[in-house]
């Protein structure tokens, strides 16, 4: 599939790596309507490709995301109030769980500052890179709202109730070190070696048991709502179908013989 460029949004998908880079550097890369309707077609693109192996989110510019964009709602006429629900309906609960629901890694490389809805995309991937000048700040305070796109969950899963509070009620700015440090991501880089080490990390998932990624994320995500029983039939109804893939012969084959695997995806 050839590259699509748009002025909101760059999309791509080559040898397995499908890319979102969010193309507004002059809003900080903030979300109006136009990028999630491109989000959205390209999403309906590769969800059925059989050679996707991993999805990569990232920001062009000094900013990963601003969040909503304010400007880009045209003021109301005196006396009208503005559904702000309808926005989250319509594109943010959508994107937010089919992010979850790919079956294959989805990779946020964090190359700015990531503020309001803008953070909470990035906790909904799966491994976070971030540069050490990136940051994390809910923003919602400053505005009279509350955390959305499932901000009050992702936070307290990761750094538990008192830190998800401090960060939602307070405003305060979290550098992507202290993120790291706290669990809020993956991984914090210097900023010169970034481009480097995001390359290589999505080539190393790229080049995995793309099925076993897949069953493993879900399993890792069900497990907040799950008790132990339910768990452990997941695993073994994942691992049932695992033994059957073909990536799982080769990996035992490339185990016996000393070698590295060769996995396809399948």
């Amino acid at each position: 599939m050839s590259a699509m460029e748009d002025s909101s949004v760059l999309c791509s998908f080559e040898q397995g790596v499908a890319s979102i880079t969010l193309n507004r550097p002059e809003r900080l890369n903030s979300f109006n309507d136009a990028m999630h309707e491109q989000i959205r077609a390209f999403l309906d693109r590769i969800e059925g490709e059989s050679g996707l192996r991993v999805l990569v989110l990232t920001g062009r510019g000094r900013a990963f995301c601003a969040g909503q964009d304010q400007s880009d709602r045209a003021p109301l006429p005196p006396g009208q109030q503005r559904d702000l629900g309808a926005a989250l309906e319509r594109y943010y609960k959508p994107l937010m769980l089919r992010l979850r629901a790919l079956p294959v890694p989805v990779v946020c490389l964090m190359n700015g500052l990531a503020v309001g809805v803008g953070a909470t995309l990035v906790l909904a991937c799966d491994i976070v890179i971030a540069t050490r000048s990136a940051y994390f700040m809910q923003g919602f305070s400053r505005l009279g709202l509350m955390p959305d796109g499932g901000a009050t969950q992702f936070l307290p899963q990761r750094i538990g109730t008192a830190r998800a509070l401090g960060l939602c009620l307070l405003n305060e700015r979290l550098d992507a070190e202290q993120a790291a440090n706290w669990g809020l991501i993956w991984r914090c880089v210097d900023d010169a070696q970034f481009e480097a080490t995001s390359q290589a990390l999505v080539q190393q998932l790229a080049g995995s048991a793309t099925r076993a990624l897949g069953l493993t994320k879900a399993a890792i995500h069900a497990a907040a709502h799950n008790d132990l029983a339910r768990q452990l039939d997941l695993e073994t109804e994942g691992q049932r179908a695992l033994g059957h893939t073909d990536d799982y012969r080769e990996g035992v084959s490339a185990f016996r013989e000393k070698r590295s695997p060769v996995f396809r995806g399948h």
